[in-house]
């Protein structure tokens, strides 16, 4: 009896866990679930990495560049030069050695500049047969059997032909505005779109648009070099550093802020500065000499004068210095050119009887401590 009762406890919780793992399968299921990461390395900046590797995968030769250069690029007769960027940014030189190349075989691909009211692209229409007016984007539809409708061109502007104007192939609404056109040029093509989004790296992975592309490349396909010019869209300065320098900024204001608060002083009563210390010592002298002279110490301080004037005589004159009495003072009455029985009166060793008596010693003394 006893052992069943210390075995009923293990199973009532081995019997629990087994309720909780038949729940947890039941209400639960395994799914796999892919997380597209950030791009990193030169997919984060060229747009048209996506075409570079689908080309090379192809078999085809590829050159991928962020600037447009001409004479590194050494463009052959059947070469494609695909421009992602706006056209407005390149100068007249280049454009004239963009056509030439056309003209000898090559196959350009341009966009138009982005929308806008009131845009116009009077660059390209001083090359080909287009009006330089722009109008307002309409979306295009782009079916590809077996799989699903596309809308394309939302945002690209729309453009019109010149009269007379002959297209190898085009693509226009029913109003006869175009979003893309075929021209021939001297033994070449351009190829003019209102935009090229179908062709960077997010775009790319749709069946319909690779289909586009491949159609879009097929004049020169493998006959020459695929050149695919993009140019890194980096914003100002400004605005990169309002949207992401502010992640370092505030918590450095924040800390000099605290420095600030912690180094400055406290509110508080306008209250003058306390008196500093101070170490005068003639202020001390005097104060002392006061001190003694309103409690009649006169003795003291005539002592302390005469004894001051003394120690000069001895620095001046040594052997006076050392007489005494009638001796020393008709020695410095001779050097000082005085009357001896003065020089006598100053320097009487008696102590003064009266205040008047005090002072008039007193200055005798200063006096002759002057002229010696």
């Amino acid at each position: 009896m006893s052992r069943a009762r210390s075995v009923l406890p293990w199973l009532s919780g081995l019997a629990l866990i087994g309720v909780l793992v038949a729940w947890f399968l039941l209400t639960h299921k395994r799914e796999l679930q892919t997380i597209p990461l950030p791009a990193r390395g030169e997919a984060s900046y060229n747009p048209l990495y996506a075409l570079k590797l689908s080309l090379h995968a192809q078999g085809q030769q590829v050159q991928s560049r962020q600037r447009l250069d001409l004479a590194k690029m050494h463009l052959g007769r059947h070469d494609t030069v695909l421009i992602y960027s706006d056209p407005r940014t390149l100068g007249d030189a280049e454009l004239e050695a963009l056509f030439a190349f056309v003209e000898t075989g090559g196959h350009l691909i341009l966009r138009l500049p982005a929308w806008q009211q009131g845009a116009s692209h009077t660059t390209l229409a001083q090359w080909l047969p287009i009006e330089a007016n722009l109008h307002k984007p309409a979306c295009m539809a782009l079916n590809v059997a077996g799989q699903t409708p596309h809308r394309e061109f939302c945002n690209g502007a729309q453009f019109d032909l010149s009269k007379g104007a002959k297209t190898r192939a085009a693509w226009h609404t029913r109003q006869g505005q175009h979003v893309f056109a075929r021209f021939g040029y001297g033994d070449g093509s351009v190829d003019v779109l209102s935009t090229l989004e179908m062709l960077n790296n997010d775009s790319l992975i749709e069946p319909p648009h690779s289909d586009f592309t491949r159609q879009l490349l097929a004049p020169n396909w493998d006959a020459g070099r695929m050149h695919l010019v993009y140019a890194a869209d980096m914003p100002p300065l400004w605005r990169w550093l309002l949207i992401h320098a502010w992640k370092v900024l505030l918590p450095l204001l924040l800390a000099l802020l605290a420095w600030l608060w912690l180094r400055a002083q406290r509110f508080g009563p306008w209250l003058p500065s306390p008196v500093q210390p101070r170490r005068a010592l003639l202020e001390h002298v005097d104060a002392s000499g006061e001190h003694l002279l309103r409690y009649g110490k006169l003795t003291l301080l005539h002592r302390a004068l005469r004894e001051t004037v003394l120690a000069r005589l001895r620095r001046v004159d040594p052997l006076i210095a050392a007489q005494q009495g009638d001796t020393q003072a008709r020695l410095l009455a001779q050097r000082l050119g005085l009357h001896p029985d003065t020089l006598r009166a100053v320097l009487d060793t008696r102590p003064p009887a009266t205040p008047h008596e005090f002072r008039q010693r007193i200055a005798r003394l200063i006096a002759l401590r002057k002229r010696l």
